[in-house]
């Protein structure tokens, strides 16, 4: 082993063993950036999200390091951004350009954002990770405690939350337009045509399939366990894979349920209970419907949320539709606040628009005064949600990005707690102080995710 590799694997493992900040960077982690002070931003996965993610980055700071395990993907973003040095392994990336990068944009599978983004928050690096924020219930308290310890300005990559209709929506709800809440639904149209899983791959392939010369396969798998090369991970098809993805929830309910979340003020569930297909234990199951119930809080009463995802005896898997007009057909995608006065469905993945009913109740209704800011001159509310980010940045406020890892960490551990429910087959009783299960040590086991030798946090 060269002495190049010795070092990083000295850095990966200290940091991550929490000797630290090892390396405050430029600007150091507790304060500000100058207005006129460029910020010098490195990108972790450049691929899929990733490249809208970083071209994001661009229109408000600099890029000075790309990286990907993919190097086709890198060599599509190095041609457009010249001047940045390229990585496949961001432990390289973070030895060699640690003093230099002030934020860190993570865009990888979900199995990696963990590694990348509490390592880089450990250095005192501000950081943007894609959702959901991570693979496991434990690595969500992880990100939320490190982010909390550093003073780093952190945001989620769930982009509806920049979108002015869906902080309407917050405000409605809040001003009491619907009453109380205590039922709510959400769906997706994941997985369908999306990606495979459950019933149509149930097992690894047996086929050895030589790992293609642009892909550095170990890197890919990170943290996960070792498993030899097969195309259908890579690209995009890792979602439907237990040890690389987290499914329809993960993927989705971080966009579908946000709107639910703000508006209810929801914290962490107390009891999570869950129906599915056939359990296998490579990919998730062909179906899921996952019931969460949260407690009273701030003087709001307790709440029950169904998801609902996947196809069951060849139909969609839906909310029954007394919950809806007569004849009304849902959208693909969406969610509905079941009130005492009314009702709030959103049509859409994002939670940007929002409809009233029953309609001649609110025909004439009015949006009460804004409570929220709301965040313009970005390109589009994706391209918003990175600049409110840089302006938390430049402030040295992480509370100025909406959905800073304080809020998208709990939004996360909530809702992966849904998959721990699928995969143990089993109701599961948490602590939200604790972060344990208290009623089954099956369910507890599935609450971390498998750390390869080298990797761990």
């Amino acid at each position: 082993m060269s002495q190049a590799i010795d070092r990083r694997g000295f850095l990966f493992g200290a940091s991550i063993a929490g000797f630290g900040v090892l390396c405050q960077g430029r600007n150091g982690w507790a304060g500000g950036v100058g207005p006129n002070e460029v910020i010098q931003v490195a990108c972790v996965g450049v691929g899929g999200k990733g490249r809208s993610d970083t071209d994001h980055a661009a229109n408000h700071g600099r890029i000075i390091a790309l990286c990907d395990v993919d190097e086709r993907r890198l060599d599509e973003k190095a041609a457009k951004y010249k001047d940045a040095k390229r990585f496949f392994d961001f432990r390289e990336l973070y030895d060699e350009l640690g003093a230099t990068v002030d934020a860190v944009v993570v865009s990888t599978p979900d199995h990696t954002h963990a590694p990348a983004a509490v390592t880089a928050m450990r250095l005192g690096k501000h950081v943007y990770c894609q959702k959901p924020l991570t693979h496991s219930v434990w690595e969500a308290r992880l990100m939320r405690e490190t982010a909390r310890k550093h003073g780093v300005c952190t945001q989620m990559g769930n982009q509806g939350t920049a979108h002015p209709g869906l902080r309407r929506g917050v405000e409605v709800v809040q001003s009491g337009a619907i009453g109380e809440v205590r039922e709510v639904h959400a769906w997706t149209n994941r997985p369908f045509k999306y990606w495979k899983q459950a019933p149509d791959i149930v097992a690894r392939s047996k086929e050895v399939q030589e790992v293609p010369s642009y892909l550095h396969w170990k890197l890919f798998l990170g943290p996960a366990a070792d498993r030899p090369y097969n195309k259908v991970y890579h690209p995009h098809d890792w979602r439907g894979w237990w040890d690389f993805g987290t499914g329809s929830l993960g993927d989705m309910a971080c966009h579908t349920t946000n709107l639910v979340f703000k508006s209810l003020k929801l914290g962490l569930p107390t009891r999570i209970s869950a129906h599915s297909g056939e359990i296998n234990s490579e990919t998730y199951p062909a179906w899921a419907t996952i019931t969460y119930e949260f407690p009273a809080r701030e003087g709001l009463p307790p709440v029950k949320l169904t998801w609902y995802e996947g196809a069951k005896d060849g139909k969609r898997n839906l909310p029954d539709s007394s919950l809806f007009p007569a004849g009304f057909n849902p959208s693909d995608s969406g969610s509905l606040m079941v009130g005492s006065k009314g009702q709030m469905y959103s049509p859409s993945d994002y939670g940007a628009e929002q409809k009233l009913w029953p309609e001649d109740r609110y025909h004439d209704y009015k949006d009460p005064k804004p409570t929220l800011p709301r965040i313009t001159g970005g390109k589009g509310e994706d391209d918003n949600h990175k600049l409110e980010w840089f302006q938390a940045i430049r402030a040295g406020k992480p509370a100025i990005a909406q959905s800073n890892f304080d809020y998208s960490s709990v939004l996360t551990e909530s809702m992966l707690l849904g998959n721990v429910a699928v995969r143990s087959g089993e109701t599961v009783e948490y602590n939200p102080q604790t972060g344990e299960v208290t009623n089954s040590s099956t369910a507890a086991g599935y609450l971390k995710s498998h750390f390869r030798k080298g990797w761990e946090l």
